[in-house]
């Protein structure tokens, strides 16, 4: 631009120059920084971890509510020096390492313990009764056709001979889990061996 021609260019002109190229400028810098923002967002978005809806979870207390359809036969159970041992949540083996053991143990829950047909222990929930260490005592009548309950619970169940089922079994050393034995600390029963294998014999329940 020669001197001529600049001094041919009004003040007013050259102010609406410069305010155009200022507004082209801001315009273009506002749109770049608006894209730069969206471009920026979304790629947030795109790696933000998923997540994962959780669902509150309950837990289940393992129990054994028997029913006298589940007592057979003693003699399809596990015999355990002079008596019979099952479970039927599935820790028979657990049992039985107990049963067998010079120290004793917890029975797992599920766990049936007879000396005779017409008497059961089995081992309920945890918390179910303190008192006799969860333990929950039968008296039975069985015959051919199966096993009736006559009564069942704690201490107010009696055995054969008249007494109180826990109160025999709390003479048990406290690391045998009230389960009595020759050498646990129980009292002798009044009848003899050959006694008690007769009448785990004569159990009339069927056999399969």
């Amino acid at each position: 631009m020669n001197l001529r021609s600049a001094r041919s260019v009004s003040p007013e002109n050259m102010r609406r120059g410069i305010m155009s190229t200022v507004w082209v400028w801001g315009s273009a810098l506002a749109l770049a920084s608006a894209l730069f923002v969206a471009c920026g967002g979304s790629a947030r978005r795109a790696t933000a971890p998923p997540t994962t809806p959780t669902t509150p979870t309950t837990r289940v207390v393992e129990d054994a509510d028997l029913s006298a359809a589940s007592f057979g036969n003693i003699n399809l159970m596990t015999p355990v020096g002079d008596h019979f041992v099952d479970n039927v949540r599935g820790h028979l083996a657990q049992a039985l390492a107990v049963a067998r053991s010079a120290k004793g143990g917890r029975y797992p829950v599920g766990t049936i313990i007879q000396l005779v047909p017409q008497e059961a222990m089995v081992k309920r929930a945890p918390g179910f009764s303190p008192a006799t260490n969860d333990w929950e005592f039968f008296s039975f009548e069985v015959s051919a056709t199966g096993t009736r309950i006559l009564s069942r619970g704690g201490a107010q169940v009696l055995n054969r001979f008249g007494g109180s089922c826990a109160s025999c079994h709390a003479a048990a050393g406290s690391q045998f889990d009230l389960v009595c034995g020759s050498d646990h600390g129980c009292a002798p029963l009044p009848i003899g061996a050959d006694v008690i294998t007769a009448l785990q014999k004569s159990d009339p329940r069927p056999r399969h």
